[in-house]
């Protein structure tokens, strides 16, 4: 068993692209497989009844992530070895992140738009969709259109659910452990026959822990900020370095400790195995090897 870490930068960038790279940098050198951003433009993510009203939200126009900053980007991912993936919040963000990205994380706030939805789904490109907030039925609802979309992409048949991937999420932030509902995850995966993870808002590595190893967890999405001074880190749901670091590398060791299921003999132990009381007199090692052994 393997899980994908993915670092969520969100708006905790500064619109700073060197602290941006910085970020990549970072979440690779804590062993994730993936950082994602976010690709939005406050005029197309809130009705201009609120713009006008809330100067609150008109101010999050400084969380914008620069659209000339994907090309770099993607090419330091790549240079660290991890994919980079990026939410589309405006229809043309996903031509625009097209060249750029491996996968498209759509968030919980988007899941009710099938026209974002069938707009990824045409790519080709795999699909994690977060799912706090929604019902099951409005989740087999965005399952169906994004699988019926995939299909209209000419993917072969079959292979359809093994690029879409549901994150259970709460879009509480922070979200109390007592609240995180992990068993739901058992319930995504017998629904939808696909792979599920945790969006966690948490900031608890129990809570992480109990999601890979008690619910196979295929994929964990955190907050992450640099330093404590990103936009978002006030809120009480993003990771430092320091405090999630430790929790993927207990996770990569504890995964790796599995093994393939075979009982036979470890290269560890094979020294010791003649070393075992012979069947004969019960006497350690076996009769074999008594008279050649010195010491």
């Amino acid at each position: 068993m393997s899980v994908t870490f993915v670092a969520e930068v969100s708006s905790n960038h500064h619109r700073d692209l060197n602290r941006c790279l910085a970020f990549i940098d970072a979440s690779a050198k804590i062993g994730c497989s993936a950082v994602k951003f976010q690709l939005f433009k406050i005029a197309e993510l809130f009705a201009p009844e609120i713009l006008f009203k809330s100067e609150t939200h008109r101010k999050r126009e400084h969380w914008e992530l620069p659209v000339k900053y994907l090309p770099d980007l993607a090419a330091r991912c790549r240079e660290q070895g991890i994919a980079f993936s990026c939410t589309p919040f405006y229809l043309d963000a996903v031509e625009e992140l097209y060249p750029y990205v491996d996968f498209y994380k759509i968030a919980s706030y988007e899941l009710l738009w099938d026209d974002l939805l069938i707009a990824c789904a045409k790519t080709d490109k795999p699909i994690v969709l977060s799912t706090g907030m929604a019902t099951m039925d409005e989740i087999q609802h965005a399952v169906e259109v994004t699988i019926n979309a995939f299909l209209v992409s000419n993917r072969d048949k079959g292979s359809e659910t093994q690029n879409l991937t549901l994150l259970h999420c709460v879009s509480g932030y922070p979200t109390p452990p007592e609240q995180c509902n992990l068993a739901a995850m058992q319930t995504l995966r017998n629904s939808f026959n696909c792979k599920v993870g945790w969006s966690d808002h948490s900031v608890s590595p129990a809570v992480i822990n109990r999601a890979v190893h008690k619910w196979g967890a295929s994929m964990i999405e955190f907050h992450l900020d640099l330093d404590g001074e990103g936009a978002e880190f006030s809120s009480g749901h993003c990771w430092l370095p320091s405090q999630i670091a430790p929790v993927i590398q207990d996770i990569a060791i504890s995964c790796s400790a599995d093994g393939n299921g075979e009982k036979t003999p470890s290269p560890v132990e094979l020294k010791d195995r003649e070393w075992r009381a012979d069947p004969i007199d019960g006497l350690r090692p076996l009769r074999s090897i008594r008279s050649p052994w010195n010491d």
